[in-house]
C-alpha cells in the first residue's frame, strides 16, 4: 500500500492497536483524522486527543453518542430482552451501530474517503462495522489492516505491537504482564485475547475493573424501585437515600453505580462468532443485569402470555442475532425494531429489588394493567370463571393425547411401567 493518498477517518481508542495503525497509516501515505466516541467509557479524552495529535492525526474528532447510545440501542434491547446465546447481553454489538453512524456523519462532514478500524480479522467486531458503514454509505472505501498483508504479516502477535509502539514513542496501557485486550462502554466492559484464550484459566482477580467481587461487597442489601413505562426504565428510586432519577443517562448511570458497588454483573462464557469461530469474553455488564431481571419480571405481571410467547421466539431472537451479527442497518431489523414497542404497550408498572452480592432479588412488582387479576387468580376464592368448567378444557386438551395412547396400545408399545414410560419409541 505505499503511497496511498487521501483522507482516512480511523475509529481510534487509544489503544495498543488504534494507536499503532493510526502510526501506520501515516507511513502509508494517507492523512488521518482520529475519531473517538464517547459512549459512556471511563477514559480521558483530552489524553487520547494529545495521543493523537503527538501521533500524527490531522484532527481528533470526539463525539458524545451516550443519549443516542441509550435511547436507540440499549432501551430497545432491555425492552426485547435482547441475549445472545442466554448468556452475552451484546454490550460490544449494540455501541457499534452508534459509533458507526458517528463515524460516516463525521466522514462526511470532514471529507474523508475512507474510514478505519483496528477489529481483528477474526472478529465480529469488522462485520458488524462494516456491514453498519455500508448500510449508512454505500459508496465508502474502507481500510481493514488485520486483514492486510502488509500490515498482519508485520505484526504476527501483540507482542510485535507493542515494539512497534515502543520504537514510535507510543504509550500504551496494555504490557506483556497483562496481555488481555478491552472494550469499554456505558452499557459494558469486555476482556479478551491473551492469558483469557485458555478458556480453562481463571480470570485474575485485578482484572475485573468495574465491580466489586461478589465476596467483598456490601453485608446489607441496596434497595431500589425502577419504574418502567412501555417497557422502558423511566425512574429509579434509591430507597436509602430517598432520591429518584429519571434522565436517560442518569437512570443507566446509577444503575451502573449501584450494580458495580454490590458485584453485579460478572459474565465469562465461550461463545460462538459469527465467522464461525468460538471465542471466550468475560464482561461485566452491571446496570444492564438489573434492567434485565426487573423488565423480565414485570411482563409476568404485564404482557399477554401469546404476545410474550412470539416476542420471545420470534423478536427476542432475531433482534439478538442481527445485533450480534452486525445487520442493524438491514431491512429485516428495522421490521424486527418496528415490533418491539407494539409489543410493550402494557409494560408498565414498578419492580421492588434488592441488590446483594452479586445478585439481583426480585421482592414485588405493581402495575395499573388489568392483566392480573388478584381475586381472578386466588385458590381462596371462587369467583372469575367457573372452576367446573375446567373439566371441559382438560377433556379437550386430553383428545390427542388419548388418540395417541391408543395408537400406541394397538401396536403393542404402550403400557406405564417404567421402561416403557419414558422410552423413546422409534
Amino acid at each position: 500500500m505505499p503511497g496511498q493518498t487521501g483522507k482516512v477517518l480511523l475509529a481510534y481508542s487509544g489503544g495498543l492497536d488504534t494507536s499503532t495503525i493510526l502510526a501506520w497509516l501515516i507511513d502509508e501515505g494517507y492523512d488521518v483524522i482520529a475519531f473517538m466516541a464517547d459512549v459512556g467509557q471511563e477514559e480521558d479524552f483530552e489524553a487520547a486527543r494529545s495521543k493523537a495529535l503527538e501521533c500524527g492525526a490531522k484532527d481528533f474528532i470526539l463525539a458524545d453518542l451516550r443519549r443516542e447510545f441509550i435511547e436507540e440501542l440499549i432501551f430497545p434491547a432491555v425492552q426485547a430482552n435482547a441475549i445472545y446465546e442466554d448468556v452475552y447481553l451484546l454490550g460490544t454489538s449494540l455501541a457499534r451501530p452508534v459509533i458507526a453512524r458517528g463515524m460516516i456523519e463525521a466522514a462526511e462532514k470532514t471529507g474523508c474517503q475512507y474510514v478505519s478500524h483496528g477489529c481483528t480479522g477474526k472478529g465480529n467486531d469488522q462485520v458488524r462495522f462494516e456491514l453498519a458503514f455500508y448500510g449508512l454509505k454505500p459508496d465508502i472505501k474502507v481500510i481493514a489492516p488485520w486483514r492486510i498483508p502488509e500490515f498482519f504479516n508485520r505484526f504476527a502477535g501483540r507482542s510485535a505491537l507493542l515494539e512497534y509502539a515502543e520504537s514510535k514513542g507510543i504509550p500504551v496501557t496494555q504490557t506483556k504482564a497483562k496481555p488481555w485486550s478491552t472494550d469499554e462502554n456505558l452499557f459494558h466492559i469486555s476482556y479478551e485475547a491473551g492469558i483469557l484464550e485458555d478458556p480453562n484459566t481463571t480470570p485474575p482477580a485485578d482484572m475485573w475493573k468495574l465491580t466489586k467481587s461478589p465476596e467483598s461487597a456490601p453485608d446489607t442489601p441496596e434497595r431500589i424501585v425502577i419504574e418502567f413505562k412501555q417497557g422502558v426504565p423511566s425512574k429509579v428510586k434509591v430507597l436509602s437515600t430517598g432520591k429518584e432519577h429519571t434522565d436517560p443517562v442518569d437512570v443507566f448511570l446509577t444503575l451502573n453505580a449501584l450494580a458495580r458497588a454490590n458485584g453485579i454483573g460478572r459474565i465469562d462464557i465461550v461463545e460462538n462468532r459469527f465467522i464461525g469461530v468460538k471465542s471466550r469474553g468475560c464482561y461485566e455488564s452491571p446496570g444492564a443485569t438489573i434492567l434485565r431481571a426487573a423488565h423480565l419480571d414485570l411482563e409476568g405481571l404485564t404482557l399477554d402470555r401469546e404476545v410474550r410467547r412470539i416476542r420471545d421466539q420470534v423478536i427476542t431472537q432475531k433482534f439478538s442475532e442481527q445485533l450480534y451479527y452486525g445487520f442493524f442497518f438491514s431491512p429485516e431489523c428495522e421490521f424486527v425494531r418496528s415490533c418491539i414497542p407494539q409489543s410493550q404497550k402494557t409494560v408498565n408498572g414498578q419492580v421492588k429489588v434488592a441488590l446483594y452480592k452479586g445478585n439481583v432479588i426480585i421482592e414485588g412488582r405493581s402495575s395499573e394493567e388489568l392483566l392480573y387479576d388478584e381475586k381472578f387468580t386466588s385458590m381462596d376464592e371462587q369467583g372469575g370463571f367457573d372452576s367446573a368448567a375446567t373439566s371441559g378444557f382438560i377433556t379437550v386438551q386430553a383428545i390427542r393425547l388419548r388418540r395417541y395412547g391408543l395408537g400406541l396400545s394397538e401396536k403393542g408399545q404402550g403400557g406405564s411401567d417404567r421402561e416403557t414410560a419414558y422410552a423413546i419409541r422409534k
